[in-house]
């Protein structure tokens, strides 16, 4: 059985890239086939034991590269052009063009999906107003754009022979836009280390995320400054320098950090903040492994990880700072009610043992019932 598996892009380390990992541990003589690839930008983690196999995008010279707004009109023509024909099972790790890789009828395809491109379905509008995109001549020329890319999306999603979303979230996203039905797997959260914290809480709150502006950062830090409790912040992004420029005194900016480095904070962390929406959020998971509660915009994947009342709390409003600073302040009076047992009871339900079993017997299952049809 030869396998390939497909990423959109490997250029950032970030939660896509920690479960295509695990993938591959499933299939470790399986090539990665990926649109672009920069062994920098990755933190030199796909360098040793990854045959990575990029798209022809990848002979452009390095700062297009860097770019790859400006390669979004060629991302379709490139996927579609990755040669496949070797392999019995392709699977797609896909949150915008790798479920457009072409197989043929003898060939299992299967995608698993963060979600459909968000800045071109659900996230669209807001994507606009984002980047500041007007109706002006470049303005139209990315509606144009992006109306293209919708319809080749969706006409792109019917290759896929099987879908699964990371969540119940992302499966309802498939079935609006691409009217296919999904199954949910949840990825994998690495918390075997995580478990055995017994570290005491610290002062600090934490969030770990990229610098992003759906992101809520800015949220974090309006409603930190007011409260004057100290919030740490790992992780970098394009929307560094705005944040930094709002932080108060009792906000740190800590960057990107080792996953070591990184489990110490939120081993000494009070709380996790989590004020963005996500599709699951490996982040939460993680808090809830060393026992820590998590505050969360009730959205997204997070409402299938974080159990209210017991294992954290929501907000359910992020257009004012009220209801989070609200959640914060009633967070803070009851906080002796939070067990570290039910935290770390509801995170064993998303490790990676689990997904590795789920994932291997769900592409065992779909790969001998289409080689009895085939």
């Amino acid at each position: 059985m030869r396998v390939a598996i497909v990423h959109d892009y490997l250029t950032k380390l970030g939660g896509a890239e920690k479960v295509l990992q695990v993938i591959h541990k499933l299939y470790p003589e399986a090539p990665i086939y990926t649109l672009l690839y920069d062994e920098a930008g990755t933190k030199k983690q796909f360098a040793k034991n990854y045959d990575i196999r990029p798209s022809r995008l990848q002979k452009l010279p390095g700062f297009i590269r860097k770019r790859s707004r400006l390669l979004l009109s060629k991302f379709p023509n490139a996927i579609e052009n990755l040669d496949l024909s070797e392999f019995d099972i392709v699977i797609s790790s896909s949150n915008s063009f790798a479920h457009g890789v072409i197989t043929n009828q003898k060939q299992l395809h299967i995608t698993y999906c963060y979600s459909p491109a968000r800045y071109l379905w659900d996230w669209s509008s807001q994507y606009l107003k984002e980047n500041n995109i007007r109706f002006s001549p470049i303005g139209f020329y990315v509606r144009s754009l992006l109306s293209k890319l919708r319809i080749w999306d969706y006409y792109a999603s019917r290759r896929t022979n099987e879908w699964v979303a990371i969540s119940k979230t992302v499966a309802k996203r498939i079935k609006k836009y691409y009217r296919r039905d999904a199954s949910v797997i949840y990825p994998p959260t690495n918390i075997s280390e995580l478990l055995t914290n017994d570290r005491k809480p610290g002062n600090y709150y934490l969030i770990v995320s990229r610098l992003t502006q759906y992101k809520n950062i800015d949220l974090a830090i309006n409603v930190f400054n007011d409260l004057k409790l100290p919030l740490y912040i790992i992780g970098e992004g394009a929307d560094e320098k705005r944040l930094k420029k709002m932080a108060g005194k009792t906000i740190k900016f800590l960057g990107w950090q080792s996953d070591s480095d990184r489990n110490n904070y939120i081993y000494g962390c009070r709380a996790f903040l989590f004020p963005g929406e996500d599709d699951f959020g490996l982040t939460p998971v993680e808090a809830m492994a060393v026992g820590r509660p998590v505050i969360a915009y009730r959205a997204g994947g997070a409402t299938e990880t974080v159990v209210e009342r017991f294992t954290g709390e929501f907000f359910d409003d992020f257009s004012t700072t009220k209801p989070l600073k609200n959640t914060i302040i009633k967070f803070e009076k009851e906080y002796t009610k939070y067990n570290v047992t039910d935290c770390k009871e509801q995170a064993q339900k998303f490790s990676e043992e689990i997904f590795i079993k789920n994932f291997r017997d769900f592409i065992e299952e779909k790969y001998r019932k289409f080689k009895n049809e085939n």
